[in-house]
């Protein structure tokens, strides 16, 4: 009944192609935003703040950029803890040498260096695919954290050989480092995600995301029809990682503070994939829904039995979220390869169809 679509007809094309064909879906939508961008800021802890709701940001965001590049344009990528190391070191080196920079202006730049890196290592992607361009970008992952690890330049020859992150302000309110507040951190970084979110959504439903499911599906077929295979795959892995790149600045500069190189290692990079896998590849919805189960689902083994009274040791509630998780990526593999969000599709079709859901 919430979802009755009685009397909303589409009387031109530009109505069936809108975002939000159905009035609920943008009714939904709106009181998401409402929750994220008031009742939640307001009312959330720091404890929410720092593991909820800012690590579920960054990580859709971090999702978002490899769901573009595997779930829309099928190319297999295993480097992106890597791409976001790029995004992170290149911020970190534009705000202490480019300190009266604008924050923002600073963390949009890091997603360029992270998306040169991408295209450079994306093209092998011109002669191989599948499986041996994923054991390409595994090279990129192990090349580039040995790099951060190695190059002191990139962390300015601190003795740690961590990157620290230091106080920056925008018009007078801290947003980073030390004395930033949970609060301006995840506004700046709301702001970010929701552009870029924005961003994602327009491009894969354009020219160039039709081009980009064409190579997925067949880029044999995508060629003979005048796709540019070179333009295509090279244009996926630059947007990839640059998405993926400012979801790295982000990932260091708004939520950790401070960051070495193993930070960025392979499990990083199986992090986000399993948040894509989970959430649904080629689904910009999907990136959420995962995001919040990964990230939330260590928190609620850590809290739940403590209200009930059972003592659970951190190693022992550590083992059971990797169970948990292999266990779920088992399951919608076989059972529902698109996710997340495609449960979610069947429960809105059931909805707008009852009483009478087929």
């Amino acid at each position: 009944m919430l979802y009755r679509t009685a009397g909303q007809y589409k009387t031109t094309y530009r109505s069936d192609q809108a975002l939000f064909p159905i009035r609920q879906d943008a009714l939904l939508l709106g009181i998401i935003l409402v929750l994220g961008w008031v009742v939640l800021p307001l009312t959330a802890s720091e404890f929410v703040f720092q593991t909820l709701l800012i690590p579920v940001l960054i990580y859709a965001l971090a999702a978002t950029g490899l769901n573009l590049l595997t779930g829309y344009a099928g190319q297999l990528s295993l480097g992106t803890g890597a791409f976001m190391g790029v995004g992170a070191y290149a911020c970190y080196k534009l705000v202490t040498i480019f300190p009266e920079m604008n924050l923002l202006i600073s963390v949009l730049l890091s997603g360029v260096f992270s998306a040169g890196v991408g295209v450079m290592f994306g093209l092998p992607s011109l002669r191989i695919k599948g499986f041996y361009l994923a054991i390409a970008t595994l090279a990129a992952q192990f090349f580039l954290v040995w790099l951060f690890e190695k190059w002191p330049w990139l962390y300015n020859y601190n003795a740690s050989g961590a990157i620290q992150v230091p106080n920056v302000d925008m018009f007078g309110v801290w947003v980073a480092g030390p004395q930033a507040t949970s609060t301006s951190q995840y506004y700046f970084v709301l702001i970010v995600v929701t552009v870029l979110t924005i961003v994602a959504i327009n491009l894969t439903r354009g020219n160039m995301g039709r081009q980009w499911k064409a190579v997925r599906d067949m880029d044999i077929a995508a060629e003979l029809i005048g796709i540019n295979l070179l333009k295509t795959k090279l244009l996926a892995f630059a947007v990839s990682s640059y998405i993926i790149g400012v979801a790295g600045a982000l990932f260091v500069f708004m939520w950790r503070g401070a960051a070495e190189p193993n930070l960025f290692d392979i499990e990083l990079s199986f992090r986000v994939l399993f948040i894509a896998i989970i959430g649904g590849l080629g689904s910009i919805l999907g990136n959420w829904l995962g995001a919040v189960l990964i990230v939330a689902l260590p928190v609620i083994l850590n809290t739940v039995p403590d209200w009930i009274g059972v003592d659970i040791k951190s190693a022992t509630v550590e083992h059971i979220n990797v169970m948990i998780i292999g266990a779920l990526i088992v399951f919608f593999l076989i059972v529902e390869p698109h996710g997340l969000a495609r449960l979610w599709q069947l429960i809105r079709e059931k909805l707008i169809h009852w009483p009478f859901p087929y």
